[in-house]
């Protein structure tokens, strides 16, 4: 994939005003919906503590606005089978809402490093079971503070597990741009490709699952020195907002799944939502989730 020159940014979370333009501004402290109110996330100059990372938390270099409706360049491409990723940063979700508004799976986090664990994952991974949603869990990795079996021992334990049900998704590493520190944790490409490969073959021995990859083209490719080893082994889920077709990290041959937007909105949830299309029909994500894909 070719370098992208876009400078380097971090998105403003759900319950914050919406980004306006490249450089974009936090205008609320709290937000309100359905639900009681949520205390909105850190602003993007500010760190944020220790466990309270999501899906998109850290810093994006190929990405531009974080939705076309922000920027201009796309509309959200809601066609065809579509998901959305959520964490205690949307607060109380009505699932029986976001199913009626045409949202088929949804991934939510679990754990983060070694030791924390989500305050709303049991509502949401139970409640968007019985609303009729294919599920999921992720894990937010941090390599600076366990090596990656630990993690993916952790995540298992903790509501990344899998069962061949129909509507459990394997589980999800999320690994991308360092919210805390430094892009990279810390670690060079050799040892970050031990990390990953230590977390995927643990995930494997406790679920009989191939962990799902989300990441960036740019965080890949910079961190594990444009690796090609999980290409034949994970399902990719790539984030790339506000464009027509996303940038695929080196080595793998094409994206399962595609988070394109960071505001976009669904019956159901407060604020803003990722938003995520699954590249294929309803039938071969209810293979994936049944390991016959």
């Amino acid at each position: 994939m070719p370098a992208c020159s876009s400078p380097s940014r971090r998105r403003a979370r759900p319950r914050a005003a919406l980004l306006t333009g490249v450089l974009g501004s936090v205008a609320a402290l709290l937000v309100t919906g359905a639900g009681p109110a949520v205390a909105a996330p850190p602003s993007p100059d500010k760190p944020i503590r220790s466990g309270q990372a999501w899906m998109g938390a850290g810093t994006r270099i190929e990405q531009g606005p974080a939705s076309g409706a922000d920027g201009g360049l796309t509309a959200m491409d809601t066609s065809g089978v579509q998901g959305i990723d959520v964490s205690h940063w949307q607060g109380a979700i009505n699932w029986g809402s976001v199913k009626a508004a045409g949202i088929d799976f949804a991934y939510m986090k679990a754990t983060e490093g070694t030791s924390f664990k989500d305050s709303s994952f049991n509502a949401n991974y139970t409640n968007s079971y019985h609303a009729g949603l294919i599920r999921g869990a992720y894990h937010f990795a941090r390599p600076n503070v366990s090596n990656g079996a630990t993690q993916a021992n952790y995540f298992a334990s903790n509501g990344g597990g899998w069962s061949r049900d129909g509507r459990t998704l394997p589980g999800v590493l999320d690994i991308e741009h360092n919210p805390y520190g430094a892009m990279c944790y810390g670690l060079s490409t050799t040892q970050m490709r031990t990390w990953v490969n230590d977390f995927y073959t643990a995930y494997k021995a406790r679920t009989s699952r191939d962990v799902v990859i989300y990441t960036t083209a740019s965080w890949w490719n910079t961190c594990t020195g444009n690796w090609t080893g999980m290409s034949a082994k994970s399902p990719l889920w790539v984030a790339h907002w506000g464009t027509a077709s996303p940038f695929v990290p080196s080595g793998f041959p094409t994206w399962t799944i595609w988070q394109y937007t960071a505001t976009g909105r669904v019956s159901g949830v407060s604020g803003d939502v990722d938003r995520n299309k699954f590249n294929g029909s309803m039938t071969r994500l209810q293979a994936l989730a049944n390991n016959t894909a």
